[in-house]
Formats: C-alpha cells, structure tokens, sequence
C-alpha cells in the first residue's frame, strides 16, 4: 500500500488486490491484480496460466483428425465451430470438394452454437451485475440445443461431430422437425429477455456508459466479434469472408457505435435474431447428398503455409498451420478472439469502480480455456 497526502485533510491511498482466480465474475480460473485507489481502478492486470494445456504443442504431436478434437476444448461454447474452423483449413490444403449437404449442416449447427453460447452469456451476465432470474431463463432455452446435439452427434458441450471431409455421422431423423420447434420457441422467447433485463433501470445504469472502446481502440488491440461490432468496427468474418453455405443467406452484421457495455449486450441480443433468421432460411433446404467425401485414413497436407478464419460466439478465430508434408502439422498457430479481447481490458476498466468492472468483463464475454491455450 502506498499513500499519497492531497492536502492537510485528505489522503489517497492506493491498494493492490486480487481478483481471481476463484471469483465468480472471472468466469473460471482468471486472476486480475487490480489497483486501485478507493473505489477506482487505477490498473487492471490478468494473470494467466492457470488453466494452460499446451494445445497448440499437442497439436504437433497429433494427427490432423485428432488436432479436431483439441479445438472444443478451447473456446468449449462455441465448439463446433472451432471444429470446423480446423477442417475447413484442412480441407482447403487439400483442395477438397465438399458436399452441399455437409456446407448446409454445418451453418445450421454453427448458428445454433451461437444461439446456445448467447443464452448462456446473457444469463450469467444478468447473474454478474445481480439479476439470477436471467441464469435459469438462459439456461432453460439452451437446454432444448444440447438436447438436439445430443441426438445429433451424441455430445452436449464438446461436440466433435466434424470431421477433415464432411460430418462424422448423418444428422437424425429428428433433427429438422427439432430445430423448427427450438425456433418456434425461441421467437417468443427473446422478447422476454427484452422485458426482463435490456429495459431494466438498474441493468441500463449499470451498464450505459461503462466500459467505453472507441472505433480506433477496437482496431487496435484486434477486438473482434461483438465486442468490436459495438464499438462500429465492421469485422464479421461470416460478411467479409463467407464459409460453408453462409454465401446463400442473408443476414445483417449487427453494428453499434456507441462502445459501451450496453451497446456489447443489444449486439449479441441482435445476434441471435440474425441467427434465426439464417436457421429458417436453411432448415428446409439442407441438400441431399453424401454427409462427407472420402479422405485417407492418413492425411497428409502439402507443403506449405495454410490459414482459415471463421466466426465463432466471441468473434474471429484463425487457424494457422504450417505443413512440412507429413502427417502432422510442423507448426499449429490459434489466433484466438478472447485473448485479444482481454487485452483492452485494461484500457477500459480504469477509471471506473470495481462494479463497474464486473459488467464490463460480463460484456467481453470471457471463456478462460479460449484465452489460456
């Protein structure tokens, strides 16, 4: 503690506190050193590590089918699309044709994967600032999309259900009939969030205002996702770099200028409106045709540099592999989209309170094991 006289009658004093590794609003194993004085956070330091697997040293070690499987264990909210992050940069070295069938499935799992990672973050983001009705009414509309991956690939959470060349299985029998009535369902259940949180006084107060990113500070420290849509940086990589069967939908990169905390919530409420809207479009169009095309039980990419980028729930996730020609890569490279989001962390808590913190990291959306690799 240090101390620093103002005047005859005041002092301020400046203290260093640890927030983490087992606080419930660090969302895991996320430790911040926080200074402050009084209330105001002077600094804000993360310290990571705890949760660190080595992932991408692994991925040295191991096949390509298995470097799939390593992927949902990062970012676990948003795990079928970081697996088809994987696969479609394997597929891509290969010069793969893959079939419609599989572009189609795979855009609807991703949408339905954004739709589940939102429900969670807006109720757990409700429970951070004070409001745990939110958590069971998140959690009760995400529960009807891990029953359909349930039935789909047999996972709830990690999904490895793609694979280098296609899906590793056909979806159910059930599985257009269940998707329809998630979105019947869903359409009257968003409202609801509206009436329950967005127009909340005391959520408005907590978060209009808190946490602010200019345009030019999004670019700079590489936000992407949400958090750099609602600061009025066009970064969606599913409008600037089409993938799978997003090149037959139309949707709306969701933008908001004003930075805030709010304007990162009304994104990802937004967000899931646009992600219906794509389900519908697709759901009664999914192609027939085979559910993968045939790969050698060794794959070996060709020498070379390869790079894929798609959207995940917390924004753009890139896959950088550098092939020697054999049956693993020589060198794997995850460019994940929390890392770079926690980095302006810093940047936009000080000045603020410790309260205001709690809403601004709730906005950020942190999932530690994305960050932590």
């Amino acid at each position: 503690m240090s101390t620093t006289t103002i005047n005859n009658n005041f002092k301020s004093e400046e203290y260093f506190i640890n927030m983490g590794p087992q606080h419930p609003a660090t969302h895991g194993v996320l430790r911040l050193l926080l200074t402050i004085d009084g209330e105001i956070i002077k600094k804000v330091e993360p310290d990571l590590g705890y949760i660190h697997r080595s992932i991408e040293k692994m991925c040295e070690k191991d096949s390509y089918q298995q470097i799939v499987h390593l992927t949902d264990r990062m970012d676990y909210l948003s795990s079928h699309i970081n697996n088809e992050a994987v696969c479609l940069a394997v597929e891509n070295a290969l010069q793969l044709e893959i079939p419609d069938r599989v572009k189609v499935i795979r855009t609807i799992l991703d949408e339905l994967t954004r739709i589940s990672s939102h429900c969670l973050w807006w109720g757990v983001m409700g429970m951070d600032v004070g409001a745990l009705t939110t958590y069971f009414y998140g959690f009760r509309d995400r529960e009807m999309i891990n029953d359909i991956f349930e039935e789909t690939c047999g996972a709830r959470l990690t999904m490895n259900y793609n694979i280098p060349g296609g899906l590793m299985q056909d979806i159910h029998p059930n599985f257009v009939k269940r998707v329809k009535e998630f979105i019947a369902h869903f359409k009257t259940k968003l409202p609801e969030y509206d009436r329950l949180l967005t127009g909340n006084v005391i959520f408005q107060k907590r978060t209009i205002g808190v946490g602010v990113l200019t345009k030019e500070d999004a670019i700079s420290y590489g936000a992407s996702g949400p958090v750099g849509r609602a600061s009025g940086y066009s970064c969606d990589v599913r409008k600037h770099h089409p993938y799978s069967a997003l090149d037959r939908v139309n949707f709306n990169e969701v933008l908001a200028m004003e930075g805030d905390s709010f304007a990162r919530y009304q994104v990802r409420i937004q967000e899931m409106w646009e992600s219906i809207s794509i389900i519908e479009q697709l759901i009664d169009n999914i192609p027939e045709g085979d559910f993968k095309v045939p790969t050698n039980a060794v794959i070996k990419l060709p020498k070379g540099e390869y790079y894929q980028k798609v959207e995940t729930a917390r924004g753009e996730l890139g896959v950088f592999i550098i092939s020697t020609g054999t049956k693993n890569p020589y060198r794997l490279k995850f460019r994940s989209p929390g890392l770079s989001n926690l980095s302006l962390l810093n940047h936009i808590a000080v000045g603020g309170k410790i309260g205001d913190l709690v809403a601004t990291m709730a906005t950020i959306d942190i999932v530690v094991p994305d960050i932590d690799r």
